[in-house]
């Protein structure tokens, strides 16, 4: 199962292992099985401190728990945790076996504190890049409280399990038998669902902080560019973000950044992240901005402070502020969509592309996500059918050349999709109405991935400076707005072309921009 490399890379984690851990297998007769009991006795044979016992008999099978020897508690895969999952196992390995995990301690304190019964059941699949947030999560829940317990479970292993609960998105994330949350999460988001007083005891800590000389508002390639360039002024810097990477989490394939050839979204942000960590910069995650004020006076020699609301009732201040908020997906907006969201319209083909193994589904967009999106689905789906409102294609040449060479892939131009159909729990189809006869057709299918492009995060931003017919914040050659001490970068602005090495260098000019407007005020 494990290739040579992988089999040095796992021998070097696990001699980090603190104390003896039992892998608990459950096992039956299938060809699933036998891979699992490949994997464990790999595993095994790398560390004399894990053991293999296969005396196993949950209902899900196979499956296996990662429990501290003479314990049955513990983290358990119904998967073979590989591909976008081996980091994941990976973890669970090592938490277990006592090595400390890389968080705060007031987030481990916060985890050993609750005091009820949490079962959680999360559906992932192993392609899926969002996903490995959630099991870790989990994980660390689990592993530091005894009363909080995990079941890992692959979609495609257990597809009739994923259709009995019309599971069509993952990660999808059950507590308790019933459904929690769908989407990306990380441990401090769960931790806010299920801890009542959390949101109210960080609000409390924001509001107590002092106030920033440049406070960026967003966690993509702009907001963390700009906070690195304002950092390295030597200026008081803070970042609040609803998640760091923004946009770029859900970006597979990065082939067109400049001086590296190849890499995925996730590793994009990692490295952004750890960037931005190596300079004085306050990182403030998991925080929604719901509002922005005029400067306020205050009572030093600066001059006005502008005030940020958050979504948890806080409010942050600074002498500047950088709007890097991003987009996000832009919706169709036909009957339908909003009905089946998560039970067969979707919005990420590599998430959840394996949860339509063999099915029929449509990709509504020919730029080059909807092209990537339907050669990406082609490899997993019985059949994709591309529709797109104008008379050609949009995307790339070498993009539409590779799309025009797979067999189970129809494109229809000229196509404009009125509605997605449904039996009431599920997509069963689309209509759409062919822009050059007028007619209304209508196909049969399982799942619709919707990739038309993206909509500017700026609708808690009207009224209170200038933005563009499109909801862009209008900015000028400083990326300052028509709000003193308030600039914007990235994809929520008007530049006309939203690519992250584009919004790498915006960040920096408006971060530039607002260090130019401290030093004349």
């Amino acid at each position: 199962m494990l290739d040579d490399t992988l089999k040095t890379q796992l021998q070097t984690y696990l001699g980090m292992l603190r104390q003896p851990i039992r892998l608990i297998a459950s096992l039956d007769n299938s060809d699933n099985a036998a891979k699992m009991r490949e994997l464990l006795q790999e595993i095994t044979a790398l560390s004399d401190k894990v053991t293999l016992d296969e005396s196993g008999d949950d209902a899900r099978k196979p499956s296996f728990v990662i429990a501290k020897e003479g314990e049955t508690h513990g983290v358990r895969f119904a998967a073979i945790p590989l591909g976008h999952e081996f980091t994941s196992l990976v973890l669970a390995l090592l938490w277990t076996g006592g090595h400390p995990p890389k968080v705060e301690q007031d987030v481990l304190d916060q985890i050993k504190a609750l005091d009820s019964d949490l079962n959680f059941e999360v559906y992932m699949s192993l392609s899926c890049h969002n996903c490995p947030d959630v099991v870790q999560a989990t994980t660390l829940m689990t592993v530091f409280n005894p009363r909080i317990n995990v079941t890992v479970i692959d979609g495609g292993l257990y597809q009739d399990e994923v259709n009995e609960r019309n599971i069509m998105a993952v990660p999808a994330t059950f507590l308790n038998g019933e459904m929690f949350a769908s989407g990306r999460m990380l441990v401090e988001e769960f931790l806010a669902k299920v801890d009542t007083g959390a949101v109210a005891k960080e609000a409390e800590k924001l509001n107590a902080k002092e106030s920033f000389d440049v406070l960026v508002v967003g966690g993509g390639p702009a907001g963390a560019s700009a906070a690195i360039y304002a950092a390295r002024k030597g200026i008081r810097t803070g970042i609040v973000a609803d998640r760091f990477g923004g946009q770029v989490n859900d970006t597979l394939a990065i082939e067109n950044f400049i001086s590296v050839k190849e890499t995925e979204g996730p590793k994009l942000v990692a490295a952004l992240e750890e960037h931005v960590k190596t300079y004085e910069v306050d990182i403030m995650p998991l925080q929604r901005a719901v509002g922005l004020s005029e400067p306020k006076q205050a009572d030093h020699k600066h001059g006005g402070l502008i005030e940020v609301k958050l979504e948890s009732g806080a409010i942050l201040r600074s002498k500047s502020v950088i709007l890097a908020t991003g987009a996000r997906w832009r919706n169709l907006n036909v009957p339908g969509e909003a009905e089946y969201k998560n039970k067969g319209v979707a919005y990420c083909p590599h998430c959840d592309g394996p949860l339509f193994k063999g099915k029929h589904v449509a990709v509504v967009g020919g730029g080059n996500s909807g092209v990537e999106a339907a050669i990406d689905l082609a490899g997993v789906v019985g059949h994709v059918t591309l529709l797109q409102f104008d008379t050609e294609l949009k995307a790339d040449a070498v993009l539409q050349r590779k799309l025009r060479t797979l067999e189970n892939v129809t494109i229809l131009t000229s196509a404009q999709t009125t509605e997605i159909t449904g039996d009431g729990t599920r997509v069963n189809g689309l209509t759409y109405t062919d822009r050059v006869s007028g007619e209304s057709k209508h196909v049969a299918l399982e799942g619709v991935f919707i990739q038309i492009g993206l909509v500017p995060n700026t609708d808690w931003l009207k009224g209170t400076l200038d933005l563009s017919k499109y909801g862009e914040i209008e900015i000028n050659n400083h990326n300052a707005t028509s709000l003193p001490g308030v600039f914007a970068a990235g994809d929520v602005t008007t530049i006309p072309y939203k690519q992250i090495v584009i919004a790498m260098g915006e960040g920096s000019n408006a971060a530039l921009g607002a260090f130019d407007y401290l030093i004349r005020q």
